[in-house]
């Protein structure tokens, strides 16, 4: 029988061990809760917007994840639109509620303060609304941005500037954080772009907004970039419209929080007052969950704020991907069941700094979060730095109630047509369609006169010479400056040429050392706004100002007196070819004259006999091609072909040496009296420089010393100075030379070398828009009759004056000139030698191959003996014909004297022997002789005759 008591223990142990199961089996499957604040101005509609998206993002990402053991629980708190009220808020959460981590606030503003508080507690803030580039220099690790930085939308703005060539442009910001945080990045963003600030306080009235506008409507640029809480900016826009300045010539431009929120802004209204406005925005990808997501949204909304209509924004978007990329860390993280440490020290007071808890929490939700990828609703949620990284941006042009989408940029490939989705040209086509403020098509070129009558301020240098350049008069009753001269006529001409009206209002400028550095200085500190008059472009003063095109022609050169040398031209006819020439030339000479020679020497009488005659007709036949004057026959064909080169040769050279030669005696009849710079270094010479020109520097540094320059004041000085001798030569720059040899110009002559400089130009302030406006205008009134016109009036010439460009430095013919036809000549020269050394070889191969024990000497002597005899076998010697007297006399007369070549009978000698009979026959007489020569030919052994 069992023990009841036993029975009743194993029940009790049963029951114990059920129950330890089932707690260990709930323990398993229970779900822990996240505190997570929330800090908004709850009584904005953009905060409302947002916590309908952040409780949407809970409620759907719990849906899809039913089996996760976290869920996070929100506490809301209100900032009331105040800082110190947000920083409260967010103490309150770490203090009390103890929270791991918390969502917001939405501006800039109140984030900086809550960031430092999150540092130093070590719990996560992460932001949908912050976007100010001032939050990333606090550097603190628990600070997430989980919207765009405004620094990376600067380089979009700089690529459409570049893209439309506009050059200056005012940026107007609001004076807290939020607009001055994104001013760095844009200035260096447009390095090449003038940039200056206009400055909206962020409790503008009416009155200060209109102020600022009309401030802008005096300044020359038309091209604004707004960077401001986007119901300021609205306002701005509503007065702008007002006031004319949404008109044709303007450019209005908005930054990425603005343009997204501009509709939201005007709901319900027209854009009318946005009409032509361009905007930089965030690409937001298309997709059906974002479609779903809007309807799901605008159901909970209307629900959740019954009297208010508006839509979602994109802060909405990245409210929702923030908050469930919280969610999604928060479920990878350790749970700890003591979020915080406890806090030093003891107070009674739950909101005093001094007792600030560390959450345990915090460093590793940190970098949990910063390890989540998904694709969001706003796009891709990817943290770099704590920041989302830099999306693709779209360009949009309000039209009308439309936002049209006229290109893209990416951080990879710049801008991007919309149409093509190719890269834009920066010179072609750069969007779609646009239209701009006063529904203009034509592309504002960004900049325009101020139409309210303000004149640009002309500084004129007074001069003390050289008045055809500038010339100032001022009128001692009025005291108006009415300046003259070359250099006002040009810029006037070029103010006429622009598509806009330009009133010049001249200043005079007077320097004790006429330096025009201080006159450009002007410009650079804006007293002026524009320097005219002969003012040369110099490195220097490109730093502290912008200059037009040269309306002059550069180069710094030197004038020089010249003196008639009629009389002194008693070696001209030596001068037309250089050294090298004439030495080419009559080498030349002998070398055709001795190949001709070589050619004709066995084959022509004319050029045999004693050594002195034949050397006489070679270079006499030679030289007497310079004339064609050769009278020797040439019948050797290779002879012929060279003669036939050379004669060509000759022939060029007489044409060119006659008209160099013609040259020299006409054109060159004045001579300078020096033409080489060394020369007046080395000889010690004095010199002649415009006072308070750039020139003396130029020539102190070309080596001359300082004791030897001499400064002139005007043209009637420097003509001074050359006439009586004060100095040997003048330097300036070409212009000036001009002006002087307009009234001298048959005393004095420029000369080469001319030494580079960028002539004149007009001043304008570093990066205005005049000054490629202005240097356009320059080349249509330079290439056009008008500028001949104006150099007529203010440099007329004396009629006698010859050229004042002619070339006095030498104009030789040298050997490069014509070292081809010298080449021609010398390789037909060549080739034919070579084939008549060939052929004479050849016919004399028999006393080459001979096999006989005779010397190489002894054989090139025989070969020489035969090149000096005649060459019986040539044409040339078979008029002389051999005959054989075979009939008698009364039946053949034969010719007065004939030759006969026949074997000499009974020779003692082995080898054949043979005679040369001269038979003469007199008709008078009728008289027969005969005249033989024996000789012996020890290689013939047939009979010999040369008959006719």
């Amino acid at each position: 029988m069992m023990n009841p008591k036993k029975n009743n223990n194993t029940f009790l142990s049963y029951f114990v061990c059920l129950f330890l199961l089932l707690e260990v089996g709930l323990g398993q499957n229970q779900i822990s809760e996240i505190k997570v604040g929330v800090v908004l101005d709850l009584n904005t509609t953009f905060s409302k917007i947002c916590l309908t998206s952040i409780n949407l993002a809970l409620s759907d990402f719990y849906k899809d994840h039913p089996n996760y053991r976290t869920r996070l629980a929100l506490h809301v708190r209100d900032s009331m639109k105040d800082t110190v009220q947000a920083s409260a808020a967010a103490l309150d959460l770490i203090q009390n509620e103890q929270v791991s981590a918390i969502i917001g606030p939405i501006d800039s503003m109140q984030a900086k303060f809550m960031i430092k508080l999150a540092n130093k507690t070590q719990v996560p803030t992460i932001s949908f609304s912050a976007t100010s580039p001032l939050l990333t220099s606090i550097k603190s690790d628990y600070f997430v941005r989980g919207t765009i930085d405004d620094s990376y939308q600067v380089k979009a703005i700089a690529a459409i500037f570049e893209s439309f060539g506009w050059r200056s442009v005012v940026a107007i910001y609001v004076d807290n954080e939020l607009g001055e945080g994104i001013m760095p990045y844009l200035f260096d963003a447009l390095q090449d772009v003038q940039v200056d600030r206009s400055v909206i306080p962020s409790e503008a009235n009416d009155d200060q907004i209109l102020k600022e506008l009309y401030k802008l409507m005096t300044r020359q640029t038309r091209v604004f970039v707004v960077h401001m809480a986007s119901r300021l900016a609205s306002r701005i826009f509503e007065k702008a419209t007002e006031i004319g300045m949404m008109e044709e010539g303007y450019v209005w431009l908005m930054t990425n929080g603005m343009t997204h929120m501009m509709r939201h802004i005007h709901h319900g209204r027209s854009l009318n007052t946005i009409d032509g406005v361009l905007g930089v925005r965030s690409h937001v990808p298309k997709s059906k969950g974002l479609e779903d997501f809007r309807l799901r949204w605008k159901r909970n909304f209307k629900k959740e704020n019954p009297w208010l209509r508006d839509d979602l924004s994109i802060f909405g978007l990245w409210a929702y991907d923030s908050t469930t990329a919280l969610a999604m860390a928060v479920e990878k993280t350790n749970i700890s069941s003591f979020p915080y440490n406890n806090a030093s020290g003891s107070s009674n007071n739950m909101t005093d700094l001094g007792t600030l808890h560390v959450s345990r929490y915090g460093p590793s939700l940190l970098e949990a979060l910063s390890e989540i990828r998904f694709n969001g609703l706003a796009g891709r949620f990817n943290l770099i730095d704590r920041q989302l990284e830099s999306p693709k941006f779209e360009i949009i042009n309000f039209v009308g109630n439309e936002e049209r989408i006229v290109g893209f940029w990416t951080p990879s490939n710049g801008l991007v047509n919309v149409n093509s989705n190719k890269t834009t040209s920066f010179t072609g086509e750069r969007f779609g369609p646009l239209i701009w403020p006063g529904k203009s098509t034509i592309v504002p070129k960004g900049w325009e006169i101020p139409t309210n009558g303000k004149k640009i301020k002309v500084g004129v240098p007074v001069k003390k010479g050289f008045f055809n350049f500038v010339e100032v008069i001022t009128d001692p009753i009025t005291n108006i400056t009415t300046p003259k001269g070359y250099a006002i006529d040009i810029f006037e001409a070029a103010l006429k040429k622009l598509p806009y009206s330009v009133i010049p209002q001249y200043y005079r400028f007077e320097s004790p050392d006429d330096d025009y550095d201080d006159l450009v200085y002007k410009v650079d500190n804006g007293t002026l706004d524009a320097v005219v008059g002969d003012v040369t472009i110099t490195a220097y003063r490109s730093l502290y100002a912008d200059f037009t095109l040269p309306y002059t022609e550069s180069g710094v050169s030197m004038m020089v007196p010249v003196r008639d040398n009629e009389n002194k031209n008693t070696w001209v006819f030596l001068k037309p070819w250089g050294l090298d020439l004439w030495v080419t030339t009559a080498c030349f000479f002998v070398l055709i004259g001795f190949v001709v020679w070589l050619f004709e020497h066995r084959v022509n009488t004319d050029f045999r006999g004693p050594p002195h005659h034949q050397i006489g007709t070679s270079f006499w036949f030679s030289f007497s091609t310079m004339v064609f004057a050769h009278r020797e026959k040439v019948v050797s064909n290779l002879a012929r072909f060279v003669v036939v080169v050379w004669c060509f040769v000759v022939l060029v050279l007489t044409q060119s040496y006659t008209a160099n030669l013609t040259s020299f005696l006409t054109v060159q009849r004045f001579q300078p009296a020096a033409i080489n710079v060394k020369d007046l270094i080395k000889n010690g010479d004095y010199v002649g420089y415009q006072h308070g020109a750039f020139v003396k520097d130029f020539l102190i540094k070309e080596g001359f010393n300082v004791s030897k320059l001499k400064p002139f004041g005007s043209s009637e000085e420097c003509h001074a100075l050359l006439s009586n001798g004060s100095i040997s030569a003048a330097f300036d720059e070409v212009a000036y030379l001009r002006a002087i040899l307009s009234q001298y110009c048959s005393k004095y002559a420029i000369v080469e070398p001319t030494f580079k400089t960028a002539g004149f130009g007009f001043a304008f302030p570093r990066n205005s828009p005049l000054t490629g406006d202005v240097s356009k205008a320059i080349l249509n009134v330079t290439q056009g009759d008008e500028m001949q016109h104006i150099e007529n009036k203010w440099f007329m010439k004396q009629n006698d004056c010859p050229d004042p460009k002619t070339a006095l430095s030498s104009n030789r013919l040298s050997l490069r000139s014509f070292w081809g036809l010298f080449l021609i000549a010398g390789i037909a020269s060549f080739l034919a030698l070579l084939i008549f050394v060939f052929l004479f070889l050849y016919e004399n191969r028999h006393t080459l191959c001979d096999d006989s024990e005779d010397s190489i000497w002894r054989k090139l002597t025989s070969l020489f003996r035969n090149f000096d005899e005649k060459d019986i076998k040539s044409h040339t010697f078979k008029s002389s014909a051999v005959h054989h007297v075979s009939s008698p006399m009364t039946q053949y007369i034969p010719s007065p004297s004939t030759l006969q070549i026949a074997p000499r009978p009974h020779s003692p000698s082995q080898d054949r022997a043979f005679e040369l009979r001269r038979v003469s026959f007199t008709p008078n007489e009728e008289r027969l002789t005969t005249q033989t020569i024996h000789f012996e030919d020890e290689e013939s052994d047939i009979e010999c005759v040369v008959e006719q």
